[in-house]
């Protein structure tokens, strides 16, 4: 699909009210490929590969902003005008802009492994792993990633995700995926969720990467969130949960 001047791989099924669903960083459309078979079968479900990422094109503009400005322009060209709005990792900071910017388009939010704006660390540390992308491409990142935002328990006993996990990496294209790095590393806390927009947040209890603590943060700064924390599961929880999260979802929608 054409939108905002850039080629985005947008995939929809299913009718009903709209469900939009975001991936993050490394991630694409089919990390949801679970939840979005259930959905469908009560929902439109709407799933697209952000700028730079999966079989979406590469663009100079590349941003939690200008991710969120997509999804606005996907809506559009959908002739849509509200949805819930799923997001994962970085694609939560994407859909809370979306619902701080463009309040009316987002009727409810769920946010899966939910990260924090970065600490300065952080961002160093996404602005070496782009420079180190760039320079040696994504099979040399993709081995920490695997070991880092899986929990023990599926590495041990779900090898089949550790491997998909890893071709996900790998299949990205570079400099997308570095400047999805760089993007992360650019972002800003996109403020409170409003009180009045129903929020979920489900992570892992082994989430490093969007710990427990930082969902609760955005629950408690919201008032009336429901909060799920799934033992055994790591950041990649629609992948290490994928029944969890589909029933945590279908409920809450």
């Amino acid at each position: 699909m054409q939108v905002n001047g850039k080629e985005l791989a947008v995939e929809v099924e299913g009718n009903g009210p709209t469900v939009l669903m975001v991936h993050g960083l490394g991630g694409t459309s089919n990390v949801y490929q679970v939840q979005a078979e259930a959905l469908a079968e009560r929902f439109r479900v709407i799933r697209v590969d952000s700028a730079g990422a999966g079989r979406s094109g590469l663009t100079d503009d590349v941003g939690i902003a200008s991710h969120a400005d997509d999804l606005v322009a996907v809506l559009d060209a959908l002739e849509v005008d509200a949805a819930a709005a799923v997001g994962h990792s970085m694609g939560t900071l994407v859909v809370r802009d979306l619902a701080a910017r463009h309040p009316g388009r987002v009727s409810a939010l769920a946010l899966l492994g939910a990260v924090r704006a970065p600490a300065d660390a952080v961002r160093q540390a996404q602005r070496d792993r782009a420079a180190t992308v760039r320079a040696q491409g994504t099979a040399a990142v993709a081995p920490a990633i695997v070991a880092n935002a899986l929990s023990a328990a599926t590495r041990r006993d779900k090898p089949e995700v550790a491997a998909f996990v890893r071709e996900l990496i790998m299949r990205q294209d570079a400099e997308g995926y570095a400047r999805n790095c760089e993007a992360l590393a650019a972002a800003t806390d996109p403020g409170p969720v409003a009180a009045g927009l129903p929020l979920l947040l489900v992570t892992g209890a082994d989430d490093a990467v969007g710990p427990p603590q930082a969902g609760r943060e955005i629950a408690d700064a919201h008032g009336t969130a429901t909060v799920e924390v799934l033992p055994g599961v790591g950041h990649w929880t629609t992948l290490e949960a994928a029944g969890p999260v589909t029933d945590l979802l279908l409920k809450f929608l």
